[in-house]
């Protein structure tokens, strides 16, 4: 985690930030806690954004689709105001790293932890999908690996599968590639088998720290998708690399169900296994000293409350005289009005403890 800048906001809604967790295409993400005491991580768009209004319509349906999902190995939203001067959305905190950092620093995990981790994200994508749901962007750094099992996060790209309005332009697909589904990246239609292919990904990445289309450009990586085969050499011969070979089918309809994957792999239920322990010793390590760090951190804050003021500005950086939008930096730190003790009418509802994310 890093210190906020001087150009970044110290509070957002009723939430003080800590400091920053990460950032991407999206926006910024905060470690951030309530009056109660309750740590949460507060993702905020990028200023730029907020001036799009075909971006706030994306961020609206992010949030009214992640406040449907909830459950075991999904993060719920906690909180969110997508009509804000600069939109925002709060989960609650996971200890954990992201399953794109864990490969990186300590290499594939062992058989064990990649069962349970393809097991819990495909109990999941099997909730998220009687939704009428599609998660859409699957890939190692949604995925937390946490004490409590993994957790599918970051539903900014999710729709509905019965929805007709396109929120991207002509030709442009949306996903990450190489765990992007062949018919993602031809704009086709897209249903629950695309979530499959990139689960399958997912599973090739965590047993063998690389992904199943290696490639030095998207465009290559792209072309891989849709032409050729993954290479599955570095699973060896077994039922995971089998389970693989099914998921990344460039048909949708020869991809294997959730449901089914996970029933295969965990017949008594992914939280059975969990409760066995998942993770190896490393990570279990990893994870128990960031809780510390947390707890040291949040002992340690004694900064006085921020007085109240408006919304977000924009760094005379972001802007040009012009008004064209041009980097995507925080303006002067917000101070945003205090919680009020309770919840006026037609606030963002705030949903129970179910799940634990950083997204």
């Amino acid at each position: 985690m890093q210190p906020l800048g001087a150009d970044e906001p110290a509070t957002m809604g009723p939430y003080r930030l800590l400091g920053r967790l990460g950032s991407g295409g999206m926006g910024r993400v905060y470690l951030g806690r309530s009056a109660g005491g309750r740590t949460v991580a507060v993702k905020i768009v990028h200023p730029h954004f907020a001036l799009d209004e075909e971006f706030r319509a994306r961020f609206r349906r992010e949030v009214a689709a992640a406040r449907r999902v909830g459950g075991a190995w999904t993060a719920p939203v906690l909180d969110a105001d997508p009509e804000a001067p600069v939109p925002w959305v709060a989960t609650a905190y996971a200890a954990g790293p992201s399953l794109a950092a864990a490969v990186a620093d300590g290499g594939p995990l062992p058989a064990h932890s990649v069962r349970v981790l393809v097991a819990g994200l495909a109990e999941a994508l099997a909730a998220v999908h009687e939704l009428g749901l599609v998660h859409r962007d699957v890939k190692p750094s949604n995925v937390l690996l946490t004490l409590d099992g993994p957790l599918l996060i970051d539903f900014g790209i999710a729709r509905a599968m019965d929805g007709t309005a396109s929120l991207t332009s002509s030709g442009v697909s949306i996903g990450s590639p190489g765990y992007m589904s062949p018919e993602q990246v031809l704009g086709k239609g897209v249903t629950g088998a695309a979530d499959v292919f990139s689960l399958g990904a997912v599973l090739v990445h965590a047993a063998t720290g690389e992904p199943p289309f290696p490639g030095d450009s998207s465009a290559a990586l792209l072309y891989k998708v849709v032409h050729e085969e993954p290479e599955l050499d570095s699973l060896g011969d077994g039922d995971l690399r089998e389970l693989a070979r099914a998921c990344l089918s460039k048909d949708p309809a020869a991809r294997p169900a959730p449901a089914e994957i996970a029933h295969g792999l965990a017949p008594e239920g992914a939280a059975r296994l969990v409760a066995g322990g998942w993770l190896p010793g490393r990570l279990v390590e990893q994870v128990s000293r960031s809780a510390v760090q947390l707890l040291n951190l949040e002992a340690t804050d004694t900064r006085p409350a921020e007085p109240a003021s408006g919304p977000v500005g924009f760094s005379k950086a972001s802007v040009t005289a012009a008004g064209g939008v041009v980097t995507g930096e925080f303006g002067p730190p917000p101070v945003m009005p205090a919680a009020p003790s309770t919840p006026p009418s037609g606030s963002p509802l705030t949903l129970p403890p179910t799940g634990v994310s950083r997204a």
